[in-house]
């Protein structure tokens, strides 16, 4: 009877923990898996910044000092911003540098290629976050979300009893779940 006791207050410890640590870890779950599926897909984009590219035409001139090419450009462009800094590639390209973007001019054609950088909107932050570029404190904070993860994972396991538990479905749906980052993990780097 002593025993039936102390599996059941067990069992309602666990329960209990896995469903407030569930619902502390929600945010960061939601952080972190939004993060991953953008960096995940980084070839195809980039995930912290919005690229525009627009093209116009100014008229080509032949300048050969560089001071002198960054003016003629500038002369024709509605940007408001210092210039941080230019170089020229080759003799008939020039690169112009401001924060948030960047002029590059073709001398011979006149075409000018502006490329414009923005953080996207909330993005930026969770890959700021989930990258742990933030560091420090950040770190431990982070460390402990795993280690919830971890317990959360361990005690799911045994929430349900019986056929639905680790005992019956519970444990083929958990080996599957070992199975398919082993196969994949099998694939790619010994195969």
């Amino acid at each position: 009877m002593e025993n039936r006791k102390s599996n059941l207050a067990l069992y309602k410890l666990n329960r209990s923990l896995h469903r407030d640590i569930g619902y502390l870890t929600v945010g960061f779950t939601l952080i972190f898996a939004i993060s991953g599926i953008a960096v995940n897909h980084m070839q195809d984009w980039n995930p912290n910044y919005d690229v525009s590219r627009v093209e116009y035409k100014i008229p080509a001139v032949d300048v050969q000092g560089q001071d002198d090419m960054v003016a003629h450009v500038l002369k024709h462009v509605s940007l408001t911003v210092p210039v941080k800094n230019s170089f020229r590639p080759n003799p008939n390209e020039l690169k112009i540098f401001f924060d948030g973007s960047t002029l590059t001019y073709n001398s011979q054609t006149g075409v000018i290629i502006e490329e414009r950088i923005q953080e996207r909107d909330l993005l930026f932050d969770m890959n700021y976050l989930h990258l742990n570029h933030a560091k420090k404190m950040w770190t431990w904070v982070s460390d402990v979300f795993a280690l919830f993860l971890i317990f959360l994972s361990i005690s799911g396991l045994f929430i349900l009893k019986g056929k639905q538990g680790i005992k019956g479905r519970g444990a083929i749906l958990t080996l599957i779940g070992f199975a398919i980052p082993i196969a994949f993990l099998l694939l790619y780097r010994y195969f």
